[in-house]
């Protein structure tokens, strides 16, 4: 099902003023040459690798830009816009090309998750919107990775679940961040909307509210299991340990038809609780009751746990996961690095970057990833070339094409596991893998920044 039921209106006003009065610069200087802008990430915080996210929704943006009646009627109201260049902005669309490494691709510092080449106002009019979608969902899937791998470090497939909907910033990103996280291998998620728009498992248990309306916990316990066969039952209400035991004496007393699939605890020590519930349940005969644990979990508590030998079948994650609260947003930038067939760049310190169009080449030995170098888009390096043309025109073309979301997470499965090992653990750092340029790159660096070194100094003479 699509997800324009459940989102405002794609619109070519979901980008910042100063596009618009950019646009109409352009506009009026007739500059309409082609520009190549690269949206990447300039550097990490606590973060290994990054994992790419949201470039179909930055497709769809752009194969459906314009402007409607209604939103030429609102720039009208503005002072800022010449009549002539409203009127010849309702015939704007987007006709450029676009290449970018498929979602759930593994990224680094400097690598261009996504270049625009079209003329310069088409490709300076979409910055916005295109560094909001794939910022977040690269975010979060980002976030969610490092979760799934802390979960499943030992090799067992112990299930993740999305609890983040209640804590995410606005219902769009509860919407985005489902979608990111089932990309980095998150299993269900609890956000029924984001099931139903992107046909994601959805999965949940019960509130503790709902135990505390019973006049007893067993109650609650014999109702839910009796609607609920093969539920999970939330134990940790008034006592943990005790809320177990009632769940023993029920299947005690049901038949075999009600069954209770497992137990969540959601506070205390979960690391105690969990061996002292798997102790009672496997005494119980109860071998194959599982143990989910949440509650304030994020990727080092969940490795801790397991690092303790805590007997957890599976997690819930929610706020740390569904808002990437360690690092919420990432270093993004967008940035013109070609005009009109001549490299850009800018110079400013800590905020330079690499001019012309380009390709990244990721290095392997023996099936593991051990380096990538980042080459002019006509570089020969050895490798496996990481950025594909996604519109031609734009138009979608085939590897632009949208794809089943269970592809993508596959695709992203097979792609993390070439990582080093090392970089799985959620200690590591994105400087235990080597990002390199080419030689021609190095030059053609070297080369944009002298010209324009002494352009500036002859303007300032």
């Amino acid at each position: 099902m699509s997800f324009d039921s459940f989102r405002p209106e794609t619109s070519a006003l979901h980008t910042d003023l100063y596009q618009l009065t950019m646009l109409q610069a352009y506009w009026r200087e007739d500059m309409k040459a082609p520009a190549v802008f690269d949206l990447f990430v300039r550097r990490l915080k606590d973060r290994n690798y990054l994992l790419a996210c949201g470039l179909e929704q930055a497709l769809e943006f752009l194969e459906t830009l314009s402007f409607s009646e209604k939103a030429l009627d609102y720039l009208a109201t503005h002072d800022a816009f010449d009549p002539a260049f409203l009127d010849w902005l309702a015939t704007v669309e987007f006709t450029g090309d676009v290449y970018a490494v498929p979602e759930g691709t593994p990224v680094f510092p400097n690598e261009p998750l996504l270049e625009v080449v079209a003329p310069i106002g088409e490709a300076q009019l979409v910055e916005t919107f295109l560094l909001n979608q794939l910022t977040f969902q690269t975010t979060i899937a980002s976030k969610a990775s490092r979760i799934v791998a802390a979960a499943r470090a030992d090799g067992t497939d112990r299930l993740v679940a999305d609890f983040g909907m209640r804590r995410t910033h606005g219902t769009d990103a509860a919407m985005k961040a489902a979608r990111a996280g089932y990309i980095a291998g998150v299993d269900a998620t609890s956000n029924v909307a984001a099931g139903q728009a992107y046909d994601l498992p959805i999965t949940g248990t019960m509130a503790h509210s709902y135990i505390e309306a019973h006049d007893s916990e067993k109650e609650a316990f014999r109702a839910f299991s009796d609607l609920y066969p093969e539920t999970i039952v939330l134990v940790d209400t008034y006592d943990t340990l005790d809320g177990v035991r009632k769940v023993i004496d029920l299947m005690d007393e049901t038949d075999d038809d009600v069954r209770v699939r497992g137990i969540r605890l959601d506070s205390g020590d979960l690391g105690a609780l969990a061996e002292a519930s798997r102790s009672l349940l496997d005494e119980a005969g109860l071998t194959d009751v599982l143990i989910f644990v949440s509650g304030g979990l994020n990727e080092h508590k969940i490795a801790d746990l397991l690092d303790r030998g805590a007997p957890i079948d599976g997690f819930g994650v929610g706020t740390k996961m569904g808002t990437s609260a360690d690092q919420p947003a990432l270093d993004t930038a967008y940035k013109l690095s070609g005009y009109a067939g001549t490299p850009r760049m800018k110079l400013a310190t800590d905020k330079s970057n690499l001019p012309g169009r380009k390709q990244v080449f990721r290095q392997y030995e023996e099936g593991t990833a051990v380096r990538d170098v980042i080459a002019t888009e006509d570089g020969q390096a050895s490798g496996a070339p990481l950025l594909e043309r996604v519109m031609a025109d734009g138009t979608r073309t085939e590897a632009g094409a949208p794809r089943p979301l269970g592809a993508v997470r596959e695709h992203a499965s097979v792609r993390r596991g070439e990582l080093p090992p090392r970089l799985h653990s959620p200690t590591a750092s994105a400087r235990d893998y080597d990002v390199v340029l080419s030689d021609a790159l190095k030059t053609r660096l070297d080369d944009t920044r002298e010209t324009l070194t002494e352009a500036m100094a002859g303007e300032a003479t």
